[in-house]
Parts: C-alpha cells; sequence; structure tokens
C-alpha cells in the first residue's frame, strides 16, 4: 500500500488481513488513477479546471424559491468547513467524523469538507436512534461529529454520562444548518475560501459506511479515495452515461451510499447538477422533476410504482433516464412505470461493500426479467456451496470481483462474505449464456418447499399484477409436511375487502401466471409493510409479523 497520509492510523490498522481481501481487478484504464490523490479534490477542483466553475452545482429549495449553488460557490464553501474542521475543532487525517443529516446542501459541503481535511467520513441514516449511533461511534471509534442541528436530541443520548447509550470517545459535536455563533456556517463564514487538500493515498481509507437493513450488529464498510472514484467512472460511464447537462434528482439519503454517488458523486463528477431535498414523497419528487426539469432519477421499486399513477398530473417531460437499485425490481413495476412514464427503467444491483453498482443495462441492452449483465470492469458469475460455477440456468450465489470490493471495519464476518477471492453479496441468481443476470431472493431468502426452490420476489411480481394489490412481501414459513410454505403479506388498494374471497382470487391468480406449486398457501393483509430508511423491505421483520 501507498505510505499513508493519515496522522491517526486507525482505519488502516483495522482492515482485515490482506489475504481475506477480494481478487481487485485494476487492470482497467477506466480506474488507472495515480498513487496519490483526493477523491474530493477530483470531483470538484478538476470539474472546475473542466470548464463547470459557473454552471450550478446544488439546487436547494430555500423559502419556496428554487437556489442554485455554483461549483464554485460550492467549493469555497467546503474549503471554508474544511478550515473550520482542522483549525476549530482540531480534526487530524484519519480522525473519524460521524455525519448526520438529511439531503440538504449544508449535508453535501460537510461531508465533501471532511474528505478534503483527509477525515473518515462515517456518513449515519437520519432516522438512526441513540442505541444504533452507540454502536458505530465505539465500533469506528469516533471522537467528533457533523450534525444538521434539527438531529441533535439522539445523538445528545451518546454524550450524557448518565445514560445507557454514552459514548465517552465522543468529545465534540459541530452543527450545522443553524445559525449559532459556533455553528459550522457560522464560524466557516470568516475563513478562507482557499485549502490545501490533504495529501491522501488513493489506498487511504476515507468512507466508513454502515450497512442498512441488515439485522445484529453493523458491518463497517471501509473504501479508499479511489473507490470513490471507481463508483463514479464505472457504472455512470458505461451504463447512466450522464453529462454535464443533467439535472439528478431522488431520495436515497446521502448516508447510504446509492445516494452517495447517484445524488452527490456521480453528478460532481460529470459537471452536472443535483436536486437535494429531503422528505420527499412519491407526489413532492414528481413535483422536484417539473420545476427543476430533472433528467436523471434514482429511488427504490416502491416510489416508482407509487408515482406512476400520479405521473398525468406533471409534466415530466424532461426526465429520460430513471434508476431503480435497493431491492428487486418486479416487471409488473417497470411495466407500469414504462407506460406511465415512457421510460424504460435502469435496474441495477450494487451493495455497500462494493459502494455501488456492479450490475445493470440501460436502453437497447436490457433483457425482459434480467437485472443486466456485469458492470464494464466487474465480473460475475454464480456458484454452488464449493465455489464452483454452476451452468446458464442453474440457481446458484452470486460471485462478483472487480475494483471495489469488501473489506469490514475488524469483523469477523469478513470471511462469509468473501471466499476465494470473490465478494458473495448473499443473492441467490441465475446467467444466462450471454452473462445476463436474473435475480431470484437473498440467498437466506429462498423459500424450500416439498423440495422446491421459489423465488420470493418472482411471487411478489406475480402478486403486483393484480388490480387489488397495492404492496406485497413474500417469505417462507415453517411448516411440518413440506419443510417451508409461502405466505405472502399484501396491501390492498383502496376498494378491495381483505376477506376469504380476496384470498381465493389471490391466490388462484398466481397458480394462473406461474407453476402452481410457488401460490402463497398463507396470506395475510396488512396496512402497510416495514420498510427501511433506504426503501428496503424489511423480511426478517416479516416473520414477526
Amino acid at each position: 500500500m501507498e505510505p499513508s497520509a493519515h496522522v491517526d492510523t486507525f482505519a488502516r490498522d483495522h482492515l482485515p488481513p490482506q489475504d481475506q481481501w477480494p481478487v481487485f481487478l485494476l487492470d482497467n484504464p477506466d480506474v488507472a488513477y495515480p498513487a496519490r490523490f483526493n477523491c474530493a479534490t477530483e470531483l470538484l477542483d478538476r470539474t472546475i479546471e473542466a470548464g463547470h466553475g459557473e454552471r450550478p452545482a446544488i439546487w436547494s429549495d430555500v423559502n419556496g424559491t428554487a437556489q442554485a449553488t455554483t461549483y464554485h460557490e460550492l467549493l469555497a464553501l467546503v474549503n471554508r468547513s474544511a478550515h473550520v474542521l482542522v483549525d476549530e475543532m482540531g480534526l487530524q487525517p484519519g480522525n473519524r467524523v460521524l455525519l448526520r443529516g438529511p439531503n440538504t446542501l449544508q449535508m453535501a459541503v460537510a461531508a465533501l469538507a471532511a474528505l478534503k481535511a483527509g477525515l473518515v467520513l462515517v456518513p449515519t441514516m437520519p432516522l438512526l436512534r441513540a442505541k444504533e449511533l452507540k454502536q458505530i461511534i465505539d465500533k469506528a471509534h469516533i471522537s467528533a461529529a457533523l450534525c444538521d442541528t434539527r438531529l441533535t436530541e439522539e445523538l445528545e443520548r451518546c454524550r450524557d454520562p448518565q445514560g445507557e447509550f454514552f459514548c465517552p470517545g465522543l468529545e465534540q459535536i459541530r452543527l450545522f444548518h443553524d445559525d449559532a455563533a459556533d455553528s459550522l456556517e457560522t464560524l466557516a463564514a470568516s475563513k478562507p475560501d482557499q485549502f490545501t487538500a490533504c495529501d491522501t493515498a488513493s489506498d487511504d481509507v476515507c468512507l466508513i459506511a454502515f450497512t442498512s437493513g441488515t439485522t445484529g450488529l453493523p458491518k463497517g464498510c471501509m473504501h479508499f479515495h479511489r473507490d470513490v472514484l471507481m463508483m463514479c467512472d464505472l457504472f455512470p460511464r458505461h451504463v447512466l452515461k450522464p453529462t454535464a447537462s443533467d439535472i439528478f434528482c431522488g431520495t436515497p439519503p446521502l448516508a447510504f451510499t446509492f445516494g452517495l454517488g447517484g445524488l452527490l458523486c456521480f453528478p460532481l463528477r460529470a459537471g452536472a447538477s443535483t436536486v437535494l431535498m429531503e422528505r420527499l414523497t412519491p407526489e413532492t419528487l414528481l413535483q422536484i422533476v417539473e420545476r427543476f426539469h430533472a433528467t436523471v432519477m434514482f429511488t427504490a421499486p416502491t416510489f416508482y410504482r407509487q408515482m406512476a399513477p400520479l405521473v398525468p398530473r406533471f409534466d415530466i417531460s424532461s426526465l429520460k433516464k430513471t434508476v431503480s437499485a435497493g431491492e428487486a425490481l418486479p416487471d409488473s413495476t417497470r411495466h407500469l412505470w414504462r407506460e406511465a412514464s415512457g421510460i424504460e427503467m435502469t435496474d441495477g444491483i450494487g451493495g455497500t461493500e462494493l459502494i455501488h453498482i456492479f450490475i445493470s443495462a440501460a436502453g437497447d441492452q436490457i433483457r425482459p426479467h434480467a437485472i443486466g449483465r456485469a458492470v464494464p470492469g466487474y465480473t460475475v458469475r454464480a456458484v454452488d456451496d464449493a465455489m464452483q460455477p454452476v451452468a446458464p440456468g442453474v440457481i446458484g450465489k452470486l460471485a462478483v470481483r472487480g475494483p471495489t470490493g469488501c473489506r469490514y471495519l475488524a469483523d469477523e464476518r469478513q470471511t462469509k462474505f468473501v471466499r476465494d477471492g470473490w465478494n458473495l453479496p448473499g443473492d441467490s441468481v441465475y446467467l444466462d449464456e450471454d452473462g445476463y443476470v436474473f435475480y431470484q431472493a437473498r440467498a437466506d431468502d429462498m423459500i424450500v418447499s416439498a423440495g422446491y426452490n421459489i423465488s420470493g420476489p418472482e411471487v411478489e411480481s406475480v402478486l403486483l399484477q393484480h388490480d387489488a394489490v397495492a404492496e406485497c412481501g413474500v417469505i417462507g414459513v415453517p411448516d411440518e409436511t413440506r419443510g417451508q410454505i409461502v405466505k405472502a403479506f399484501v396491501v390492498l388498494n383502496p376498494g378491495f375487502k381483505p376477506d376469504d374471497t380476496m384470498v381465493a382470487q389471490l391466490q388462484d391468480y398466481v397458480k394462473n401466471n406461474v407453476a402452481p406449486y410457488k401460490y402463497p398457501r398463507l396470506i395475510a393483509f396488512v396496512d402497510a409493510l416495514p420498510r427501511t430508511e433506504t426503501g428496503k423491505l424489511k423480511r426478517f421483520a416479516l416473520r414477526t409479523l
């Protein structure tokens, strides 16, 4: 590894042993980076040098008025804030800094400033509670936090010496989105708008992204400065193909790598602009498209399904590309969105461990029912329990290699995610002869009933085609005779009754559209499905209902 710029070497010291790392495919001109660079400098200073300084970088809503922050203005805000982190807070390269806030200009500035100062960014979801924050703070040995002033309550509980979630190592919290005398913005206002970026190595850790939607202790995924650029230079370059004229929008939090890439890093790398808004609904997201003439959208399948019937109320003619990730995209949702918007969805599968999307397809490369193929730079296969490739059409475990990969922060689960140099995201898939990947389920969620392998997402996709079904989740539940049987949790559309007649209708509908053995023998009607903040269905939570 290149000599580190970190004074605080905790992050590099707590990488897994290199013999537990995946094989990294770095012999690729797309990711041929110098040995030393700072990713924030590449995303901002270099983009300005390319001639984009006066273009809008980030769009915000300020008291109902659209406000553009240009690249030059954003750079000045970032540089001044970086001075606060170093001069006022005394932070040194390699220190971990927790970041807590919704999708706002101030959140983006804080993130980029931390990266530019050579800190290790640890972004967290706004809805996390003190118990979850404590797990992250303790595991990453975090001494400082940058927090939106509206989200301080749970974090302050981690500073209460008398409380059960006290974090003695958390020495200081600096607020933003705040006009107090000691806030990040107020202090930054008097700082120089020039800042010399930390001379970080390309393989210095700059991001610890904790996984979302999982059970047990959180897993911290460690990414280098080079990884941040790699996520910008592979999926966007080869599949999304953004230009400087694009305007990005969407719902994933910047604390989630899907959002960090899609709503901040991708647009900055392209010299494009992004609309950062908090607390979006399907209706207000469509309003954003109409108001800001957005051209690229990132959100989860559930949002696309809920937006489809609302499309006729808005002018979304500017919208050209829509990206779905985070969970399986049902075919019914793809069709519904295409009929409503005229746009063919770009589906993708990625993961926090690999930082972003590594399988996708767009335009005429899309194949029915498939997610897509390996993004150039990655290679994928389906393997059996012995890590041997299975034949086309045979379901196996997804295995992937590329220039990014899993390096957990001091976590014994590293050896479960990485085997024989391959990343194992935990998905069951099959590949066709052309390398297209067909998602089946999370490996732990495959339903085995009377010897048959049944994909929960496939049953969900069929149910969602029925007029009565607004949302659904499908799991396997224990059964003495069959081992497991299929159970569906269904949210009905208004006007439909949750009775035995509806159960029979839905069961018959599934039998008539896929192999009959896949039909749900149990159906429970619920008012809502449990989802994570990023929109993923909490299947583990369904098992407790």
